[in-house]
């Protein structure tokens, strides 16, 4: 029969269920120590030793619990047991002995980011100010949470260093201007080279050179620097268009006279070898007649001076009086001959070279008479 029923026994907790009331709560906190008090012995003894493995069940199914947990598709966890490395493990469920492992979730997949700014000294010893971005993400799990104390503030530390080697070793228009990509990637792999050396586990991604400028107290003589580079350039820039534009001019102006000179050459050359070999026919045929050689050679030369000349005077030997030769007026006649019965120019230049030879014959032959009277 239960104890809270009508005629039950007696209360738990030390009272009596009947017209005494409710229980006694020091009575029942006493026999509640006296009970605790069985378990190293005593007349409760029996009763400690049952209650004990109870309790160690709970305390363990508790301890068990607490050791399960959850890691996330981005994250990965980092086991030490008793203080040393004991695993790796990924995303999912997973449990391990509570107060004997410790668990260091690290998220590999995010990639972070850092900005830093800072003076450096250039090359040839000038004053920059950069400011830069820092992206990276962890791909080592371990060597993230065991071999660095603090990994971010050894980051920053390395980009520093890397920063300032790279940064030292170059010129100051490169550092300002045309060599910042050069920068970021050299500072990069650099910074990449430290970090592995220290086994950090993080992976530098990539590095963002946002601004790169001289001091502020030097910024108005260091942008007249640059007007007066950037003056020269365009000054280089025209004067390479001229070179560019005058240069192919000449060349081809000197290509038209070698080629001018050459034809003039072949020209002369061929002038010459013609007048030779008709030098050499003419002596040929001159050793054969060299009468008729002589006249005909003669009569060819009057030819070529009567072409060039109008008017001629022929002086005789007998008498004062010159002989008056219209050569414009008998070529006009000559032209409409030519118009009319379409002779060619060298049978008009014979015709009028013979109407000459007659007129001197004719004003010499009476001149030979008399002096043979």
């Amino acid at each position: 029969m239960a104890w809270n029923e009508p005629g039950g026994g007696k209360d738990p907790w030390g009272g009596k269920r009947g017209n005494d009331g409710p229980p006694d709560l020091d009575e029942a906190f006493n026999l509640l120590k006296k009970k605790f008090s069985g378990f190293g012995g005593g007349s409760n003894a029996p009763e400690g030793k049952n209650i004990l493995p109870i309790v160690f069940a709970v305390l363990l199914v508790l301890w068990g619990l607490m050791g399960f947990y959850q890691i996330d598709e981005k994250e990965q966890a980092v086991v030490l047991r008793l203080g040393k490395y004991h695993d790796t493990v990924g995303s999912g469920l997973h449990w391990n002995p509570k107060l004997i492992d410790s668990v260091y979730t690290v998220r590999v997949t995010e990639e972070r980011q850092y900005s830093a700014r800072g003076l450096m000294l250039t090359q040839d010893e000038n004053i920059v100010e950069i400011s830069l971005t820092v992206q990276y993400n962890i791909i080592d799990a371990k060597g993230f949470v065991l071999n660095i104390r603090d990994p971010e503030i050894s980051l920053k530390h390395a980009t520093d260093s890397a920063l300032r080697h790279v940064v030292g070793s170059t010129g100051l228009d490169g550092v300002i201007s045309t060599g910042r990509e050069q920068i970021a990637l050299s500072t990069a792999e650099k910074l990449q080279d430290l970090l592995d050396t220290y086994g950090s586990g993080i992976n530098v991604v990539k590095i963002n050179i946002e601004e790169a400028r001289p001091p502020t107290e030097v910024k108005a003589a260091y942008d007249d620097v640059i007007k007066a580079r950037e003056d020269l350039e365009r000054l280089v820039n025209e004067a390479q268009s001229y070179s560019n534009g005058i240069i192919p001019e000449a060349r081809g102006a000197a290509q038209r006279m070698r080629e001018e000179a050459g034809a003039y050459k072949s020209q002369v050359v061929s002038k010459a070898e013609g007048e030779a070999q008709r030098f050499t026919n003419l002596l040929a045929e001159y050793s054969k007649a060299p009468k008729v050689t002589r006249e005909r050679l003669y009569i060819d030369a009057v030819e070529q001076v009567m072409m060039n000349s109008t008017k001629i005077l022929v002086d005789t030997e007998s008498g004062n009086n010159m002989l008056y030769l219209p050569l414009d007026k008998l070529i006009q006649e000559g032209s409409q001959s030519k118009l009319r019965s379409d002779e060619s120019n060298g049978q008009m230049i014979d015709r009028i070279t013979n109407q000459v030879l007659e007129k001197l014959q004719r004003n010499v032959e009476p001149t030979s008479m008399e002096r043979r009277r």
